[in-house]
């Protein structure tokens, strides 16, 4: 299912929600704009590479690399390709914006930037000899789909169901569309355990699981705010070892 929107209103504008999309989103167009991008080479520059950083692995002399430990950052706002970044901005778009509305701009981005590294380490940790930069915001989109089911697991959410000529759109709460999405991860994570590269499913676990837990600690002293009207949304779906 594709999400499309959710009805859940908010008291204020996400303004770190508008620019992390367009960090993202610029990042990735000066991506597309390096030399390096059809040959890898700027992943391994940026992203998070597993052996690098628990085991000191070195890249190749010519490629420019910043520390293992900066790429835990650098990492979190790269895409591997368009539709990458089309559904993890998607994600981002429909859900961040009530978190970010709870905890305010400070916390929400701290907690957006935790959740992050949460999820690359857990997908290191499930292989610390690997040598495939892992790149991507879903480790910490994943945080907020973590937090968003604990906090509105109630809220409708519109979903695109594409069954062929029969697709309809219906809403559900968002209680089984973050479910739903969350248990796609285990099983996608076990049909392709004996792959190389591919989707990050490790971190997008890892992310959600500290996103349900850390928005408990993070909605202390948090005084909900009297809502508004919502946003309006587009649709896509989310997709080298790419979070």
């Amino acid at each position: 299912m594709i999400p499309l929107k959710d009805d859940n209103p908010t008291s204020s504008t996400p303004i770190i929600t508008y620019f992390l999309i367009g960090v993202c989103v610029v990042i990735f167009l000066l991506e597309l704009s390096s030399p390096n991008y059809d040959s890898g080479a700027i992943f391994y520059s940026w992203g998070f590479i597993p052996a690098s950083f628990f085991h000191n692995f070195e890249v190749p002399s010519e490629v420019y690399r910043v520390t293992p430990m900066a790429t835990l950052f650098t990492s979190m706002f790269m895409h591997g390709g368009f539709m990458h970044l089309i559904g993890n901005m998607l994600y981002m778009w429909i859900f961040a914006d009530n978190i970010e509305d709870e905890l305010g701009k400070t916390k929400f981005i701290i907690f957006y930037l935790l959740s992050g590294v949460a999820a690359a380490l857990t997908q290191g940790y499930m292989n610390t000899e690997s040598t495939i930069p892992m790149v991507g915001a879903s480790g910490a989109i994943g945080g907020i789909l973590g937090a968003y089911i604990v906090n509105h697991p109630k809220a409708k959410v519109l979903v695109l169901i594409p069954l062929g000529f029969f697709s309809q759109i219906i809403k559900i709460p968002a209680i089984f569309v973050l479910g739903f999405w969350f248990v796609l991860q285990f099983i996608s994570s076990a049909a392709t355990s004996s792959t190389g590269g591919g989707v990050a499913y490790g971190a997008h676990i890892g992310g959600f699981i500290f996103g349900a837990i850390a928005i408990l600690f993070f909605n202390r002293g948090v005084r909900r705010k009297p809502a508004r009207a919502k946003k309006v949304s587009k649709k896509i779906k989310n997709p080298w070892d790419q979070a």
